[in-house]
């Protein structure tokens, strides 16, 4: 017990020292970055508001959320704290501006995290599909994966091709050199992830696992997470020297060792810094390779950081 107790006591500690680093990082270097201070006049359209003829798709920054499709799983006040990394639906995400959406399902199509599960995926699909409806010149990244310890659900990828066909942009690596207005009127860029059923092939409506990265890490101490977010985006080439999406997810993960293993609370701890972490991009010379910024819990200044980035690029500020 007393060992147990000096663990816990050791967690609190490191966790209160890695939220200091980022306080006295931001106090000491700011959040301004080229776009910092752009606000788009209208979220839900806010790349239209930038001009599709100007936004080439390997130079957009684009604001993300992580667990997309969590806002009513599980069990209200009982087991959804443990898991839900979103608050609004997946057309509400969107009109606040998110354009990169994260779905995990299982065998019957339901959407889930780890073991609990909500509505199907035809509510995310069906939300997509409202928004787009509503919208002219808005670019989705639809990223559809099962879930670890899943199998894939029957025709899965006949069922997205069925219900997107429309809008889907196929996969084709001249698409990141193309603006949106070059794509339109395709706008969702599908990314099917199965486990063991074959990936989409080049020239498919639907794109396969590897044009979609990112490097994510189980911790839920924020600088250790900051700081792996920024190595590993070293490590990536400029956008414009790659055929892939990077993604960053400025999130951490409730950890089975400590008290604390409620999401929002958890990743409130990294949640206020994307901003920062832009800055930082720019003073390590890292913001060449920044293309998606993911989030829990999205917000509208995390939208605007990511659009007024965009906006500088296009503008050439960055």
């Amino acid at each position: 017990m007393g060992a147990q107790v000096s663990k816990q006591v050791d967690r609190r500690k490191a966790i209160s020292t890695e939220k200091k680093t980022l306080v006295d990082l931001k106090q000491s270097c700011g959040c301004d970055f080229p776009g910092s201070d752009y606000r788009p006049a209208d979220r839900k359209n806010w790349m239209l508001g930038l001009d599709p003829g100007k936004l080439v798709i390997e130079k957009i920054v684009w604001p993300g959320t992580h667990d997309s499709a969590t806002n009513k799983i599980g069990i209200p006040l009982i087991t959804r704290p443990f898991a839900q990394c979103q608050s609004l639906s997946i057309y509400k995400q969107l009109v606040r501006g998110a354009r990169v959406v994260d779905i995990r399902v299982q065998e019957d199509k339901r959407v889930c995290h780890g073991i609990l599960q909500t509505y199907s995926v035809d509510v995310v699909i069906n939300d997509v599909k409202k928004f787009l409806s509503e919208t002219q010149s808005e670019v989705i990244i639809l990223e559809i994966r099962t879930e670890f310890g899943h199998d894939d659900p029957p025709e899965f990828e006949k069922y997205l091709e069925d219900q997107l066909r429309e809008y889907l942009i196929p996969q084709d690596d001249s698409v990141f050199g193309k603006t949106i207005a070059e794509l339109l009127p395709k706008r969702v860029i599908c990314v099917w992830k199965p486990r063991k059923s074959p990936q989409p092939k080049h020239g498919s409506p639907l794109w396969s696992a590897g044009y979609l990265k990112d490097n994510w890490i189980d911790t839920d101490l924020p600088s250790t997470k900051f700081d792996s977010n920024m190595k590993h985006l070293s490590e990536q080439p400029p956008v414009t020297s790659r055929k892939f999406f990077y993604r960053v997810e400025n999130t951490v993960t409730p950890q089975a060792d400590n008290p604390v293993l409620c999401v929002k609370p958890v990743t409130n701890r990294i949640h206020g810094y994307g901003r920062l972490f832009i800055t930082q991009c720019f003073s390590k010379g890292y913001a060449d390779r920044l293309q998606i910024l993911s989030t829990d819990f999205i917000d509208e200044d995390f939208v605007d950081a990511c659009a007024g980035l965009t906006h500088a690029k296009i503008e050439g500020k960055a």
